[in-house]
């Protein structure tokens, strides 16, 4: 239990003379008596029932502030306590109540031979007199004992700071030996790797010379055309199919095979001063050289502009362009037997199509002629026309023979003779004019009369008419496609001339040097993620 200080320490007294002060004596306490004994209680074994003690004391709830009270009051009475509870326990085995206000004054003691004041002169600094001599009233600072051997005892601080420094030394000694291993596999499977790439780039590579030439396929430009082929004439988009036929011709097996009958391909890229990366063998397949020739020849077409660029790599800057013109020829045959294959298409069917109208007007005309001459008469409606004004100007013959009869046998006493010349005049008539109207007749009667003749005629001269204009509109179509095909027709224009070139353009060592680190890096950092993910995979 713990005892509340009083209020007041001293009570003074003051007069006007002169200004005095007494102390008030504390009341006695139990403790003061055992303040000669201290000594000897060192000494005193601990208690059977320490334990028991020491457990009622943790549950009295004691404040920090009170444990280091008592610890401070057990050092001064000289008490070897291992804890504050224990000091407790010893003080109150010894009869010291370690909270009491006065046991709190006894801490305070005098320095080592110092003299009581009794009777003395009052104090210079408060102007008091002395005060007791058996307590001491300012506090003094207690010395820890030393120890003749280290203490086996370490504070959990310092545990803690020393494993925390032993657990950063062993982080850091695995940072370190993690950072030396990755520094190993970097230079075993990077920096290595681009060391020798870039000694083989500086050092060991065959110079190479590119030969750029640029050239463009253009359509012919053809006047009177259509409006739409106006439009797109003259135009990129009218020779985009042209130019990639001729990009893929030029990079085909075909091609490759053409040079190297015309120039040797494969003997000069198998000449033994060329590097072993970039040189074929001597009896290399056509597989073989063929890849060679795509890495060496490198064609592009820019479809915004129309131009066909090409470059072509060789070890002699001579051999490259003397390759990039065998090309440049390769294309222009190639362009030419595109357009002359168009061409033919075109005319072809056109000048079937006349063709095929010539020969039914033909057939047309010779079924005319061989109307009329099987009728032989050249004009079956004109011979008709004719029988028919005979027939017509017998009738008129007729009746007026017969108005010249009657005159003649209207007179009383006619005129014998001239009766019987008007009688035998009618009949005459009448004789003629029923052989007109038989001959009419049989013209207009029979698959062989001339109305049927008539009839045939018209109708093959119909189909000649028909004919005529069939074959005029073929013989138009014919010129359109004469003229539609001089429009397909394709020039290869060179923009760009192939010329040698004086510096090597190709290995660029820096570049490709440069390249090749960042491949083996992103190679190494490709199998080290894929290695850490299945090793947690595994682990997990």
């Amino acid at each position: 239990m713990t005892m509340k200080p009083k209020a007041k320490r001293f009570r003074i007294r003051r007069s006007p003379a002169t200004e005095t002060a007494k102390p008030e004596a504390a009341p006695a306490t139990p403790a003061a008596a055992p303040r000669a004994a201290a000594p000897q209680a060192q000494a005193r074994p601990p208690a059977p029932d320490m334990q028991t003690d020491m457990d009622a004391i943790r549950q009295e709830g004691l404040t920090g502030r009170q444990l280091r009270m008592a610890r401070r009051v057990a050092q001064k009475q000289g008490l070897a306590a291992t804890s504050d509870y224990e000091a407790v326990s010893l003080l109150r085995q010894q009869g010291i109540d370690p909270f009491q206000r006065t046991n709190m004054l006894e801490l305070v003691v005098p320095p080592a031979g110092a003299e009581p004041h009794e009777g003395g002169a009052p104090d210079a600094f408060s102007g008091l007199p002395p005060a007791r001599t058996d307590r001491v009233q300012l506090p003094q600072r207690i010395e820890p004992k030393k120890q003749a051997l280290p203490s086996t005892e370490v504070s959990p601080q310092q545990s803690r700071n020393r494993e925390i420094s032993e657990i950063q030394k062993d982080i850091a000694k695995r940072r370190r030996r993690k950072m030396a291993l990755l520094s190993t596999r970097l230079a075993f499977f990077v920096m290595l790797p681009t060391l020798i790439a870039g000694w083989y780039f500086y050092v060991a590579a065959t110079p190479m010379y590119a030969t750029k030439s640029e050239f463009l396929i253009l359509q012919a430009d053809g006047a009177g055309g259509q409006a739409l082929g106006g439009l797109l004439s003259g135009t990129q988009f009218a020779t985009n199919q042209d130019a990639i036929a001729v990009q893929s011709y030029l990079q085909s097996k075909d091609a490759m095979l053409r040079l190297d009958s015309d120039v040797g391909f494969k003997s000069h890229f198998s000449q033994g001063w060329i590097d072993p990366i970039q040189r074929i063998a001597t009896d290399a397949s056509n597989e073989s050289a063929y890849k060679t020739f795509k890495k060496n020849v490198k064609i592009g077409y820019d479809p915004t502009e129309g131009v066909v660029r090409m470059e072509v790599v060789a070890a002699d800057p001579q051999i490259a362009t003397e390759f990039s013109e065998h090309l440049i020829d390769y294309a222009e045959e190639r362009v030419n037997e595109l357009s002359q294959q168009k061409r033919g298409d075109q005319m072809a069917q056109a000048m079937e199509a006349f063709e095929n109208a010539q020969a039914e007007r033909r057939k047309a005309q010779e079924e005319l002629v061989n109307l009329q001459v099987q009728g032989s008469l050249l004009d079956p409606e004109a011979a008709i026309a004719s029988i028919r004004s005979q027939i017509n100007s017998v009738e008129l013959q007729l009746q007026e023979k017969e108005l010249q009869l009657a005159a003649l046998l209207d007179n009383a006493r006619p005129n014998q003779s001239r009766v019987d010349g008007a009688r035998g005049d009618v009949e005459r008539l009448q004789a003629l004019l029923a052989e007109l109207n038989a001959r009419m007749t049989d013209a207009s009667q029979g698959e062989n009369s001339l109305a049927a003749l008539t009839v045939r005629l018209q109708m093959a001269q119909a189909d000649l008419a028909t004919r005529d204009l069939l074959l005029q509109s073929a013989l138009q179509q014919v010129e359109q496609t004469r003229m539609e095909a001089n429009r397909q027709v394709r020039y290869l224009t060179i923009s760009v001339q192939p010329v040698a070139s004086e510096e090597p353009s190709y290995p660029r060592a820096f570049e490709n040097t440069v390249l090749a680190f960042l491949i083996f890096a992103g190679i190494y950092l490709m199998i080290s993620l894929t290695a850490s993910i299945l090793r947690e995979q595994v682990t997990t």
